[in-house]
């Protein structure tokens, strides 16, 4: 069963939009639901209020924002500010959802770009962000380890 967002409709509607979360949750709990980031994501959602997520994306939006404006000053994806900001994504997505090991942040890179859906959130913002992203990420990553 797909998680469930702690907000009504109407605030569903509010803060999201017309994104189907039932049927994105349910692809996502199809490919990664047996997964112990599943689980914490789940278990960490399931009590995120309306200011929860407000909070959330207004932070997400921000970092969305300062990695496109690296970009569109043609600083280099795999240069030290660039990784910051992919680091700085990292951390995010492990303070509101689960522990993004740099492994686990290496697969959601290769699916910022694999798939259409995700890429055309970030390319929104900038056209090209999303391998902008992807590269920053590995490079991060790399620079980790």
């Amino acid at each position: 069963m797909p998680r469930a967002l702690n907000l009504t409709t109407d605030e569903r509607i509010e803060l999201f939009g017309d994104f189907a979360h039932d049927a994105r949750a349910a692809e996502a709990e199809e490919r990664w639901g047996d997964t112990h980031a599943w689980a914490e994501s789940a278990r960490r959602t399931s009590s995120y209020t309306k200011e929860d997520w407000q909070r959330y994306k207004s932070e997400a939006s921000a970092l969305t924002a300062r990695l496109a404006d690296a970009m569109n000053a043609d600083v280099p994806a795999d240069g030290d500010l660039a990784m910051d900001l992919a680091e700085e994504h990292r951390t995010h997505i492990s303070r509101w959802f689960y522990d993004c090991t740099y492994d686990i942040h290496r697969g959601l890179a290769d699916l910022y770009v694999s798939a259409p859906r995700f890429t055309a959130t970030f390319d929104r913002t900038s056209p090209g962000l999303a391998t902008y992203l992807r590269t920053a990420i590995l490079a991060n990553a790399t620079r980790q380890n």
